[in-house]
This record gives C-alpha cells, sequence and structure tokens, in this order.
C-alpha cells in the first residue's frame, strides 16, 4: 500500500520492546494491544508482528497489490472505495483500491493489519515507532505520505485468510480499574484520594502516548515536590505538583520522580488507549484476586477460536 495521506498521526507499531526498561528503553509499541494481537490473529500473522496505528482518523491509502487485511480498534469511519469497509474482519483488497479513515466516531486509534506483518526494520527486536527517541517504524519517523507499506512476509495464502471474523465484543467502557499503592519510594501522604474514584476524570489536551493527563479535581501531597527517581511502567498514575493525575501509557519512561498514587490494572490498558483529549474516565479500586482474574479473562479472549463468514470468503475466491 502506499500512503495517501497519514492523518493526525500514523506509525508502524507491534507489542513494542520490553526487557530493555533497564537500559532507559520505554516498553512503547501499540497503545492497544488488544486490537493490534486481533488485528493480527485475523490476517494470519503472529500477535508480535507490526501493524499501522491510525491516531484520530485522516489517513488514506491505495492499494498497490493484492493482499488480506484487518482493522480493528476505534471507529475511525474506515471506507474501501468510499464504501463500508466491515472491521474485526480480515477482507481481501485489490490494486487501485482505497482504503480510507475518514473521521473518527468511537475510540481515538484504528489498527490496520497486513497479512505477512508489516515490514520495517528491526531496532532491539521491534519494528514499533518510538517518536521521542526518533527509533524504529519506517525512518524512524512517523508515516508521511508517498510512504509504501510492504509485507514483512509473504508465505500465506490470500484467498484462504479473506472472510476471518472476530467472534465476541471488546470492551471499551471508559472505566479502568486500579489497585491502590501500599509501598512506593516517597509514599505520599495523600488528601481528597477518594476523588480518584467519586468523580469523572477528563482528558486533557496535553495527552499523547507517554501518559493521559487528567483534568478535574486536584489531589494534594504533602509530597508534592520531586522524589528520587524509581522505576515505573505503563498502568501508573503519577501525581505531579499541579495535583492533576497523569496515567502512564505505552512510551512512558522506564523511571520517574512523582508520587505513585494507583496502578491501572493491565487488563483494562486497551480502554484508556481509546480515550482523545476531551473524553470522559472514570476509575474503580479493585483488588489483586479481581485484577488477575481480569488478565486471565482478557487473555482467554485473545486466544478465541476466530469464525469464517463464508460469503466475504467465497467473494475472495471467486474475484481473487
Amino acid at each position: 500500500m502506499r500512503v495517501i495521506a497519514p492523518g493526525a498521526l500514523c506509525a508502524i507499531q507491534d507489542l513494542g520492546r520490553p526487557g530493555y526498561q533497564h537500559f532507559g528503553v520505554p516498553i512503547g509499541g501499540a497503545m492497544d494491544r488488544v486490537a493490534c494481537i486481533i488485528a493480527n490473529r485475523l490476517v494470519g500473522n503472529p500477535p508480535t508482528a507490526a501493524c499501522l496505528e491510525i491516531t484520530a482518523g485522516g489517513a488514506a491509502f491505495e492499494v498497490l497489490a493484492p493482499c488480506v487485511i484487518a482493522v480493528t480498534g476505534g471507529d475511525l469511519g474506515a471506507t474501501l472505495d468510499n464504501r463500508l469497509l466491515p472491521t474485526w474482519v480480515s477482507a481481501l483488497v485489490r490494486p487501485g483500491q482505497r482504503i480510507a479513515f475518514e473521521e473518527r466516531r468511537q475510540g481515538a486509534r484504528a489498527y490496520l493489519a497486513l497479512a505477512g506483518g508489516v515490514d520495517a526494520p528491526l531496532a532491539l527486536g521491534s519494528r514499533s515507532t518510538y517518536l521521542p527517541g526518533r527509533s524504529g517504524g519506517l525512518g524512524r519517523r512517523a508515516l508521511q505520505m508517498g510512504d509504501v507499506i510492504r509485507p514483512a512476509s509473504s508465505a500465506f495464502d490470500l484467498a484462504r485468510l479473506a472472510g476471518r471474523l472476530w467472534p465476541a465484543p471488546v470492551d471499551y467502557a471508559p472505566l479502568i480499574r486500579i489497585l491502590p499503592v501500599h509501598t512506593s519510594p516517597g509514599q505520599p501522604d495523600l488528601t481528597g484520594l477518594d476523588h480518584l474514584t467519586a468523580l469523572p476524570w477528563r482528558v486533557g489536551v496535553m495527552s499523547n502516548r507517554i501518559g493521559l493527563r487528567l483534568e478535574g479535581a486536584r489531589l494534594s501531597s504533602a509530597q508534592a515536590g520531586d522524589l528520587p527517581s524509581f522505576g515505573i511502567f505503563p498502568g501508573v498514575i503519577q501525581l505531579p505538583p499541579d495535583g492533576r493525575p497523569i496515567l502512564l501509557m505505552a512510551d512512558a519512561q522506564p523511571t520517574g520522580g512523582y508520587p505513585v498514587i494507583a496502578v491501572a490494572i493491565q487488563a483494562d490498558l486497551h480502554r484508556a488507549a481509546q480515550l482523545m483529549p476531551g473524553d470522559d474516565v472514570r476509575f474503580a479500586w479493585t483488588t489483586h484476586a479481581e485484577a488477575i482474574a481480569a488478565w486471565r479473562a482478557l487473555n482467554a479472549l485473545l486466544d478465541s477460536p476466530i469464525d469464517v463468514d463464508e460469503g466475504i470468503a467465497l467473494a475472495a475466491t471467486t474475484q481473487g
């Protein structure tokens, strides 16, 4: 495919670079790992394959060769030749066709997977784009008009892969379950912590792939200043001196010096990934046992058998 328009932000992402945080390298990768994994499964790729992460819509692509694609994640108005392109299903597309993401309707990020995976140079074992560090992806940057997207592998059967349908809905409710922090370096003496779950928060305009800056009630701490840096990770909720919490996301730095007031459970981070500035989000306390149960349930969902839409598969076979 050739990039006609990159939209607000379009970049190559996979599951990131876990295991390098002690070298100062963020995990990075797809913000919505659930949608990325499912998109890859639908086109026959391993879950670690790279795909395109499209933020907020406006992106468009020209198909240069027959390929099987799948679109998952947020609803950004995906179309094929100006007609609705079904999501959460794999489809065969042909040279000359145009794939577009017209506008944001629900959610923030869509994932476009290509049979064979998206090719890009490996950096520390990953093709994901890390924009603050200018590494990974295609040319160590976001995609631009004219870039050509090619598959990393050609070992697949186009007709066999078309018409694969994801059988179960993914929960994108704007509710994030959080765990209390019992011990952390410089554990703050907080006042008004009940506001964290009592009221909705709004995602602020300064939010990005590093973290969601939350606006609403201001939380105060007796230790509002910076602390000696300690290890942090996606899901941590920090409290900076201005009292407005930050929910760290995929590109979060490996260390930080703000007090940590709670941690979002890993099974809910895909919900946070579909939030944009201006969206509301709520938090709810949970337990360690419930967090483990949610993680197991999510992994069971990702292992769901894939259905086949006979109509789409037949069309792909007869028209290919």
